[in-house]
C-alpha cells in the first residue's frame, strides 16, 4: 500500500516539472527587451555605442534572434539529455559551473535553517498552548507577530550591528577571510560554525514565528475532543497524556508545512544573502534577473521551484508515515 502510494506521488511529480519549468521560462522572457537591450544601456551610459551588424551577431550568438518556443525546448533538451543548463550570458560561464558551487551553501543553510525552526516552534508551539491565555502564551504571541511583521534584511543589519558592536564577532559572509579559499579542515569548520548561527537565525525567525502559530492551533484543536478526556478520565498522567495523544495528532499538519517552508527559506535568503555577503544562490539570482540573463536566472528559479515539489512529496511521505490513513487517500 505504501509502496503505491509512494509511485503515485512520484508520477505526480514529472508533470509538476514540466509545468514549473515552462512557467520559470516564461517569467524570465515577461519584463521588456533581454540581455543585450540591457547590456545596450549599460554601453550607452557609458558614451559607447553598438553597430546594428554587431548587435545582430551577438543576438544570433546567444539564440535570442529565435522564437521563445525554441530557446525553451533548447534550454530544457539540453538540461534533460546533458545536465546542461545553457550559458551565462553576463558572466561568459556555463550555468552549471556558476551555480553548483553556491548552491551546496543555499541547501546547507535551507536544511539547518528548516531543523532550527522546527527544534523550536513544536517546544514552543506546546507551551503556548498548554498554558494558553498566560504570560508565556501572550508573550510567545507577541514575538511571533513582531518577528512575522519585520523584514528579514532589516533584521539582518540590525543584527550585524549588534553582534558586531557589542560582542566584537566577525559578521558577513560564512567563513573569516583567512579561511574563504582555504581547503576543508577542522578550523574552517568551526569557523563556518561560528558564522552560520546569525543568518540561520535571521532567515529562519519568520518561518519560526509562522510555524509556533501553525502548532498552537493545532494543539488547542486537539486538547479537547472527547478521546482526550477520556484518556485524562482513565488517569493516564498529563505528560504522557499530552505526547501521546495530541501532540502526535498536531504534528501532521506541521508536517504539510516542509512543502512551502523549504522554498520560503531558499527565496527568502536572497536580500539577506546580498546584505550578509553569503555565497549562495540569492545574490546570483537577484544579478541575473537585474541583467536579464536568462538562462541563469531561469536555471536558478527552476532549481527553487523544484525544491517546492521536493518539499511537498518529501511532506505527502512523512505524513503516509505517520498516519496510515492518508495511503488510501
Amino acid at each position: 500500500m505504501f509502496l503505491t502510494f509512494l509511485l503515485k506521488r512520484l508520477l505526480y511529480v514529472i508533470p509538476t516539472l514540466i509545468a514549473v519549468s515552462i512557467v520559470a521560462f516564461i517569467i524570465i522572457q515577461l519584463p521588456p527587451g533581454d540581455y543585450l537591450t540591457t547590456l545596450m544601456a549599460d554601453w550607452a551610459s557609458q558614451g559607447g555605442a553598438v553597430e546594428a551588424g554587431t548587435l545582430a551577431a551577438m543576438r544570433e550568438r546567444y539564440g535570442l534572434d529565435q522564437p521563445i518556443w525554441v530557446q525553451y525546448w533548447k534550454w530544457v533538451g539540453g538540461i534533460i539529455t546533458a545536465g546542461d543548463f545553457g550559458i551565462s550570458f553576463d558572466l561568459n560561464r556555463p550555468v552549471a559551473d556558476v551555480i553548483w558551487n553556491r548552491l551546496g551553501f543555499s541547501f546547507l543553510l535551507a536544511g539547518i535553517t528548516v531543523i532550527f525552526c522546527w527544534a523550536l516552534a513544536v517546544p514552543i508551539g506546546i507551551l503556548s498552548a498548554v498554558r494558553q491565555y498566560s504570560i508565556t502564551d501572550y508573550t510567545a504571541t507577541f514575538l511571533a507577530f513582531f518577528f512575522l511583521a519585520v523584514p528579514n534584511f532589516l533584521l539582518a543589519l540590525v543584527s550585524m550591528y549588534v553582534v558586531a558592536t557589542y560582542f566584537g564577532q566577525s559578521v558577513g559572509g560564512l567563513f573569516s577571510p583567512a579561511y574563504i579559499d582555504a581547503p576543508w579542515s577542522w578550523g574552517k569548520f568551526v569557523d563556518f560554525l561560528a558564522h552560520i548561527w546569525l543568518p540561520v537565525v535571521v532567515i529562519g525567525t519568520g518561518n519560526l514565528a509562522a510555524l509556533i502559530r501553525v502548532m498552537r492551533a493545532n494543539l488547542l484543536d486537539e486538547v479537547n475532543k472527547p478521546y482526550v478526556v477520556t484518556a485524562r478520565a482513565k488517569g493516564m498522567s498529563e505528560l504522557e497524556l499530552l505526547l501521546r495523544y495530541p501532540v502526535r495528532m498536531a504534528l501532521n499538519p506541521m508536517l504539510s508545512t516542509l512543502g512551502w517552508v523549504l522554498p520560503t527559506v531558499i527565496s527568502g535568503e536572497i536580500l539577506v544573502s546580498v546584505v550578509m555577503s553569503l555565497p549562495t544562490t540569492g545574490p546570483l539570482l537577484l544579478r541575473a534577473l537585474l541583467a536579464q540573463d536568462m538562462y541563469l536566472a531561469g536555471s536558478l528559479i527552476l532549481l527553487i521551484s523544484v525544491l517546492t515539489v521536493i518539499g511537498t512529496l518529501v511532506s505527502d511521505i512523512l505524513l503516509a508515515i505517520a498516519d496510515p490513513r492518508i495511503r488510501l487517500s
